[in-house]
């Protein structure tokens, strides 16, 4: 039987091919490469992120874009801002005249004539009072009736009634007068009116129409983040969040954000109980209290887009590929594994 050399010796160019150290060299490259990357899924760590899209918003609601309103009915007669202007607490922003010029003259009038019924209805009520301390002595001497005192008792009555009708008709003109008077419409607080959305000085208004809107400044910013919903129940208040702001350059690695370059830190401030119209659920964003701050206006404004990852477990860079292959939720730790000591406590020995 022939050995394998007399087998391979009757095959002469076979012999003679030999395998081109370029393509050993390729062969060896690969190999190594494969090694490195099997080890390299096994013991690389990588960041879990769940990650969102946002707006820059106000935490306080006072703070937000908001719309001033007219407070009364009427007809625009001035406007004292443009759009864009600055404006202080109690700077004028708009005047509203009633359609009619004289109506402060007649709820003025309409007061004093009120008072005066008031006045007249008093000196009434003191002499009806007389006639019935009057008839009520005559009535205890047996020299008057029944009939008179209890008149008289009524008189008084009425002049009472009016006294009251008077003084609530006044309470009336006094609550229109003051509403005439919040004709001026000023500004709340410092900030700038972005919008004007009324019409000139022919145009009438209702109350409660909108006049323009207005921005407040030094607003303590919170950014509102979307998330998937089988990312929320993993996520909690404190958890760390890298945040990447419209228009601010950045170069972000998801897995390894130490060397991320351009995110800002934040942390989870609160999440919404329920999801909103397209199945996503709403968490509120601060700044990191131990991180570098958030740049200010105007390189991040209100409203700006913002996309940010909530940081969560570290895992193998093998598990997060083969999690994105079966499209898995993120992974999380059971309360008991969580609470459970990392090293069995001995037992002492009782001597």
């Amino acid at each position: 039987m022939q050995t394998h050399a007399e087998q391979l010796a009757q095959f002469k160019t076979l012999t003679r091919l030999r395998t081109p150290r370029a393509l050993r060299a390729i062969a060896i490259i690969l190999a190594i490469g494969i090694v490195l990357s099997l080890a390299g899924l096994v013991y690389i760590p990588w960041v879990q992120t769940a990650p969102g899209t946002g707006s820059v918003i106000a935490l306080d609601p006072r703070d937000r874009v908001q719309n001033i309103t007219a407070l009364v009915p009427g007809r625009i007669e001035r406007w004292y801002v443009t759009d864009g202007t600055d404006v202080k607490p109690g700077d004028p922003i708009a005047r509203i005249v009633d359609n009619d010029p004289q109506l402060l003259d007649r709820l003025r009038a309409e007061r004093a004539q009120k008072q005066a019924e008031i006045a007249a209805a008093e000196v009434a009520a003191q002499t009806a009072m007389l006639d019935v301390n009057r008839t009520g002595t005559l009535f205890r001497e047996g020299l008057g009736a029944r009939r008179d005192l209890e008149a008289a008792q009524i008189k008084v009555a009425d002049y009472l009634a009016k006294i009251a009708q008077s003084r609530a008709a006044i309470n009336k003109v006094d609550v229109d007068l003051a509403r005439q008077s919040a004709q001026l419409v000023v500004a709340p607080r410092a900030g700038r009116i972005m919008r004007i959305d009324g019409g000139d000085t022919s145009t009438l208004v209702k109350q409660g129409d909108v006049l323009a809107t207005f921005a407040p400044d030094e607003s303590v910013r919170v950014v509102e983040l979307y998330v998937d919903g089988r990312d929320v129940p993993l996520i909690k208040p404190g958890r760390r969040v890298r945040l990447a702001f419209e228009g601010w350059p950045t170069i972000q690695f998801s897995g390894w954000p130490s060397i991320a370059q351009g995110l800002f830190d934040a942390r989870v401030r609160a999440i919404d109980v329920s999801a909103s119209e397209d199945g996503r659920f709403r968490i509120l964003v601060e700044p990191a209290p131990d991180r570098d701050p958030w740049p200010r206006e105007p390189f991040v404004r209100l409203g700006a887009k913002v996309r940010g990852w909530v940081l969560m477990d570290t895992v193998s860079a093998g598990f997060e590929l083969w999690r994105q292959l079966n499209d898995f939720p993120l992974q999380f730790e059971r309360p008991e594994q969580k609470d459970r000591p990392l090293v069995k406590p001995k037992e002492r020995k009782i001597k």
